[in-house]
């Protein structure tokens, strides 16, 4: 049997599996099987803790159907807190390494818990052959993309995975899925994109949907709410802090002007713990 535990940013959920202590195989079947919220756990997808080379800890994360991925800021504070919160260390401050680089992770605690997470999420990415996305611009702000009866002007942005913002009136009745899911594949997206759709409250204060590459609408997404700060920034939009709001709830963001590190806090919150047994395990 496998031992995993469900947890959640902003309801930004993923089943979290100890690969140190235990050997994990098939890991794109067993993200697809463990993310399905009727034939098994339920999740955004697999996140597993693994032995590193070069940090603290390894965090490998596949998305709902399957596709690993670089990065997931949401994960990455849940990581946090699973490592400290199960005695893997007893430190306050450790290192992550992700296919988008290592991490730096402070943990706030209450009660011998981890309540919050503050990440250095590093610097973010400005050169289109980066990001990826195929555009002469440096940085990207005014990318024109005609999707059925909308043409949306995007900022692109790499937090070690892609993502396209854009601005609209309101995210309240938006048409995420129906924009999103085309928007995601486009062409001019070479290894496909986030998408993230911003409104902008005042100078301190945003509110932001997601579409998830890989996973579809999410209730939170850490790098995305990095990356639209970045964004809202380069367009004079808002200052360098700023409260992201999300359909999960709220993260702080800064984009420091020192180091032009990208810092993200927020909860990290553990659901419920299980086993997975001999006979579901036909993934």
């Amino acid at each position: 049997m496998i031992k995993f535990t469900k947890m959640h940013g902003l309801g930004n959920d993923y089943v979290y599996m100890d690969a140190i202590h235990q050997h994990i195989e098939k890991e794109s079947s067993l993200a697809q099987f463990v993310s399905n919220r009727h034939f098994g756990i339920g999740s955004d997808g697999l996140i597993l803790i693994c032995k590193s080379e070069v940090a603290d800890f390894k965090m490998r994360m596949f998305n709902a159907d399957g596709s690993e991925a670089e990065m997931c800021g949401n994960g990455i504070r849940c990581v946090g807190k699973f490592v400290y919160d199960k005695g893997l260390t007893k430190k306050e401050q450790v290192t992550i390494e992700t296919l988008a680089g290592i991490k730096t992770l402070k943990f706030n605690i209450e009660e011998g818990r981890v309540k919050t997470v503050r990440v250095d999420m590093g610097e973010p990415i400005l050169e289109p052959k980066k990001i990826p996305v195929i555009s002469e611009e440096k940085p990207v702000k005014n990318l024109s993309i005609h999707v059925e009866d909308k043409e949306f002007q995007f900022t692109c942005v790499s937090m070690g995975n892609p993502h396209a913002i854009t601005m609209v009136d309101t995210v309240k009745d938006f048409e995420v899925e129906k924009y999103g899911k085309q928007l995601e594949v486009n062409k001019v997206f070479p290894n496909k994109t986030n998408v993230e759709f911003i409104e902008i409250i005042d100078e301190n204060h945003i509110k932001m949907r997601v579409w998830e590459r890989g996973a579809g609408e999410t209730l939170a997404c850490g790098t995305g709410a990095c990356a639209s700060v970045v964004a809202c920034v380069l367009n004079e939009l808002t200052k360098h802090i700023v409260s992201v709001e999300l359909l999960g709830g709220t993260l702080e963001i800064e984009w420091n002007k020192e180091d032009n590190h990208v810092y993200m806090t927020g909860p990290a919150v553990t659901v419920f713990e299980g086993e997975l047994l001999e006979e579901a395990k036909k993934f």
